[in-house]
């Protein structure tokens, strides 16, 4: 399953609350969030700016992995799936990680059923993450990715990342309010 939203629809924060909603459907325990990438450059930073912007929130029913602090990038990436299973067994994991796409594709957020491929984007040949993968298209995919994620624009990043941390806090709380019933 994959849903995609434009970051310039107004419903977009809803919509991936309900994407989230329709995939993770049969699950009883609260997510995960793994928000992966890097402070080094403007492109690789959406999923920490967005475990940022969670972890502004307060909220302690909510683990957030990767934030500009404490970045998890694709060194860390081959130990958290262990980690994360060992550490949250019965808890959904849902990977956020900016990427590279088609021309057409770039301002879509994309979520989608069973994990992500970090640095799949840089041919980089890292093993699965997440049983739900919410990803930003921040610039066309071509050889010469490492410099176009050095010429992404903040605003494009700093504009999916809050789309994506306002669904992820709105899901969550929802979830929350479920088990609580």
């Amino acid at each position: 399953m994959e849903y995609s939203f434009n970051l310039f629809n107004k419903l977009a924060p809803s919509g991936i609350v309900l994407a989230l909603e329709q995939i993770l459907k049969a699950q009883t325990a609260p997510p995960v969030i793994l928000c992966i990438g890097s402070d080094l450059s403007i492109g690789d930073s959406m999923g920490p700016l967005c475990g940022t912007m969670l972890c502004a929130d307060k909220n302690p029913e909510i683990f957030v992995y990767g934030t500009l602090q404490k970045t998890v990038t694709a060194k860390e990436i081959r130990f958290m799936n262990s980690f994360l299973k060992e550490t949250h067994p019965n808890s959904p994991v849902i990977a956020v990680d900016a990427a590279v796409g088609a021309a057409g594709d770039i301002g879509l957020i994309k979520v989608t059923s069973g994990g992500i491929k970090p640095g799949a984007g840089a041919n980089k040949k890292l093993e699965k993450v997440g049983d739900v993968g919410i990803l930003g298209i921040i610039a066309e995919k071509s050889v010469f990715n490492y410099s176009l994620l050095n010429l992404t624009r903040l605003n494009l990043v700093w504009s999916m990342a809050d789309i994506i941390a306002r669904a992820l806090s709105e899901y969550t709380h929802k979830e929350r309010l479920k088990t609580a019933v």
